[in-house]
């Protein structure tokens, strides 16, 4: 169970954290990141060197929270702990004057001792931290903090303090990791004995890899971009690494790095020259024209202005740009670049200053403030990197409504969306590949966006402003790794909030399932329910009234081609050999009667997600009412299958017969013949019909055949090959007759229907509501209520298969004997011709 009480603890560690040492984007993350964790409802503390470039006035902040003594190899080493809360956030600085009084964080010869300290002070400050303060998660970055999960499962682990906690290892940059020679792995790390951490530690023969070890040691791995995440998993991007992180790609995942909103903004920024919004860009032309003046170039605003602030270094694509310079700076863009490097490039591009002069502008140097006027002013801003982990200056750019001109790798890809000249769509440009041609192409395609259609430039600068990359929504993922790693402890309700919106659209999603369920269910589920409470769809129910049978009948009619005709062909030519015309009256009475009350249940199965067992009972009525009100509805029947009939050049039903004796009095049970073209599932409906008189019985028995036979002569016309496969279940169970349809009809000979000359008995359903309804009369009627000897069942049936052990004395009236399976005409006729003599 989640405790509610407490909070998330985290320990962040980094070897710079801005605003009090930075040399790159790990200073800004750790200056960032924890702050919005700490807003998210997160317990943060930081823990960075003391170094002696921090400044004084944070210095003069800090308070001597603890001290103690580190073991590193066969040295004890002071450790001190300065506190420091800064933004709501608690720093813990590391303070070792022989370590980090130094004038500068990295690039000396003993680094690899000097954060290997880092590493282990970090392990062993987790017993110093302020009360109630237990750490739950040890989030450390880069190879300087690498050792720190390491020390923390071989030396640490089993003491209670130690047990919860889990660790996260963000890699900012794969090609940084802290290789050293192999002695240090006695000597100051102290792990040589212990063959676990020796053998995953060890990069070579002769060498040792601190990063390597958090690969193995720390519970998750994060990177900073998604793209980067999958791109140092293969050997062009892992730097060597490419193998343990896909052995651990379980565990590895992609977080997009965010910027500080507030402190780059152009509405704000004090160090611009003119202020400006996504809604009122007039202060970027300003700016434009104030930076153009600075550095030398023709103040126009007809001209684009591209800017880079980089390292002049291979990574940050600096091939690409000496090979396309001379064609970019030719065609009219205004080219102006902030930075240092390697020498050639710097050389390269004060050529090009002194070949282009007013047009390109090349500042070697490192200035902050002039690197966000240029953000400020410029049109466009270049970043061809060869690899890029995430990238933070494509972001600020953007902010500051500069459209990025990306190649398509780590963060850049993820960062910015290509412009799409047909849906307007894009934040920025982008090439694919590391080529100075593409380069130079995409740098074009910008240009002439910007020369050709302002307002389509226009709308691109909206949408690029207009883009969320707050640490809020960083963190938020961040978060969701930290509590997937501690379930028990809840999640402050702040951030609970912003997922609970979501929350609706996935419910909303989630009623399709059941749906379906029906249909998956089949058999198991349809047979637990009556028709009432079936699932089935709106426009699969049943008509609720009979009044409205004959309306519901003709409607269905058109709707279930399929499944009407073959039955009902079946059975036209089976019982023009039954009709007598003495008993005319009566069964079209009996029939129409039947007709009203199946179209009153009857379903449209087509549509009908599952089986839907339908029970119907109606109360008890006299032989004279029905004569009297039911002679209308048949005739209507007769019409309705008739039109059907011409409509379905092929069918293919399966109706089924079961015929049991109930008692002193007859009930009828039918299921529904499932059309094998549309419908996915059976429908079988269930009808009890309640006590009738025995005389109304014997009148209407002989009479439903005539009606049949008239009623469907013209369906059996229309239909070229029909195959009946009747069975018949009968069971004894009283002195009275029940049936049940269950027939199977299958695309065979015509002459398969003559052979059933006795099938009038049956009681038939189909799935479309007319054809059902019209079976339904066609055959129910045929079951007499008064018995019959059992003589006159054998001599006509005497092939019949009965389906249960009392079959043989079943008593069942000569109108009505059980199927057989006829597989010749002759043998159908044979029967029909006994029959008549019988008669």
């Amino acid at each position: 169970m989640a405790d509610s009480s407490k909070k998330m603890q985290i320990v962040f560690a980094s070897a710079e954290c801005a605003p009090f040492v930075k040399t790159g984007g790990l200073g800004d993350v750790a200056g960032s990141l924890p702050a919005a964790l700490v807003r998210a409802g997160a317990e943060v503390i930081v823990m960075v060197p003391k170094y002696a470039t921090i400044k004084d006035e944070y210095k003069a902040q800090m308070e001597h929270f603890s001290d103690f003594y580190v073991s590193l190899g066969w040295r004890n080493e002071y450790c001190g702990l300065e506190k420091l809360e800064h933004d709501g956030v608690t720093y813990m600085f590391i303070d070792n004057e022989r370590y980090f009084a130094r004038d500068y964080p990295y690039g000396f010869f003993d680094d690899g001792e000097r954060f290997a300290f880092f590493s282990k002070a970090i392990t062993e400050s987790l017993q110093h931290l302020p009360e109630g303060f237990e750490c739950d998660i040890l989030h450390c970055n880069d190879w300087q903090t690498a050792l720190a999960p390491v020390f923390l499962r071989e030396f640490y682990q089993g003491l209670p303090l130690y047990e919860r906690v889990k660790t996260v290892f963000s890699i900012h940059n794969v090609a940084f990791q802290g290789q050293f020679s192999d002695t240090v792995m006695e000597d100051i790390l102290g792990v040589a004995h212990i063959p676990a951490a020796a053998t995953q530690l060890r990069c070579d023969a002769c060498s040792i890899n601190y990063m390597l070890g958090a690969l193995h040691y720390a519970d998750a791995i994060t990177t900073v971009s998604p793209t980067y995440a999958g791109e140092i998993q293969t050997p062009e991007f892992g730097e060597g690494l490419d193998g343990v992180l896909r052995e651990r790609s379980y565990a590895l995942q992609g977080i997009l790095n965010g910027i500080d909103v507030a402190g780059f903004d152009p509405a704000t920024d004090k160090r611009i020259a003119a202020n400006y919004t996504v809604d009122d860009r007039s202060g970027k032309a300003v700016c434009k024209a104030k930076l153009q003046e600075e550095l030398g170039l023709e103040v126009r605003d007809d001209r684009p202005l591209m800017v880079m602030v980089t390292r002049l270094t291979r990574q940050k694509g600096m091939d690409l740009v000496m090979y396309a310079l001379d064609r970019i700076l030719a065609g009219g863009v205004q080219v102006a670049v902030l930075g240092t490097g390697d020498r050639d490039y710097e050389d390269g591009l004060r050529y090009f200053q002194d070949k282009y002069p007013g047009t390109m502008a090349a500042r070697i140097e490192f200035d902050p403030a002039l690197s966000q006027r240029m953000y400020a002013a410029a049109d466009m801003f270049l970043m061809p990197s060869k690899f890029e982990p995430c990238g933070l200056s494509q972001i600020i750019a953007m902010r500051y409504g500069t459209l990025p001109i990306v190649r398509e790798t780590g963060g850049l890809k993820d960062t910015v969306q290509p412009y799409n000249e047909f849906t307007g769509e894009g934040t920025g440009f982008s090439f694919s590949n590391f080529n100075g041609d593409e380069m130079g192409d995409a740098v074009f395609r910008a240009a002439r966006l910007f020369w050709d259609n302002r307002e389509a430039w226009n709308q691109l600068v909206t949408q690029a402003m207009s883009q969320d990359f707050s640490w809020t929504r960083s963190a938020d993922k961040y978060l969701d790794l930290y509590f997937f790693m501690h379930p028990e402890i809840e999640r402050p309700a702040a951030v609970e909030a912003a997922e609970a919106v979501e929350e609706p659209v996935a419910a909303e999603a989630e009623p399709a399932a059941p749906v379906k369920e029906p249909a998956a269910a089949k058999e198991s589920k349809a047979e637990e329910k009556p028709a009432a409470e079936a699932e089935v769809k709106p426009a699969a129910k049943p008509a609720a009234k009979k009044t409205t049978a004959r309306k519901t009948t003709a409607k269905k009619a058109t709707t279930t081609k399929a499944a009407a005709s073959k039955t009902t062909a079946a059975k036209a030519t089976t019982t023009r050999k039954r009709t007598t015309a003495a008993a005319k009256k009566a069964a079209e009475a009996e029939a129409a009667h039947e007709v009203k009350d199946e179209a009153a249940e009857a379903k449209p199965v087509a549509k009908a997600p599952a089986k839907t067992p339908s029970k119907k009972t109606t109360a008890p009525k006299t032989a004279t009412a029905k004569k009297a009100t039911t002679t209308k509805s048949t005739t209507t029947k007769a019409t309705t299958t008739k039109a059907t009939a011409k409509m379905t050049p092929k069918v293919a039903a399966k109706p089924a017969v079961k015929v049991e004796e109930a008692g002193a009095e007859p009930k009828a049970e039918a299921a529904e013949a499932k059309p094998v073209a549309k419908a996915p599932a059976k429908t079988p409906s269930k009808k009890t019909t309640a006590p009738k008189t025995a005389t109304a019985k014997k009148a209407t028995t002989t009479k439903s055949t005539t009606t049949k036979a008239t009623t469907t002569k013209a369906t059996a016309k229309m239909i070229p090959k029909v195959a009946a496969k009747p069975a018949v279940k009968v069971e004894e169970a009283g002195a009275e007759p029940k049936a049940e349809a269950a027939i199977e009809a299958k695309p065979a000979a015509k002459t398969t229907a003559r052979k059933r000359a006795t099938t009038t008995a049956k009681k038939t359903t189909t799935k479309a509501a007319a054809p059902k309804a019209e079976a339904k009369v066609e055959e129910k009627p045929a079951v007499k209520a008064e018995p019959t000897p059992k003589t006159a069942e054998v001599k006509a049936a005497p092939k019949a298969k009965a389906k249960t052990e009392s079959a043989k004395e079943a008593p069942v009236s000569p109108a009505a004997p059980a199927e057989e399976k006829a597989p010749t005409k002759k043998t159908s006729v044979r029967k029909a011709t006994t029959a008549r003599k019988r008669r």
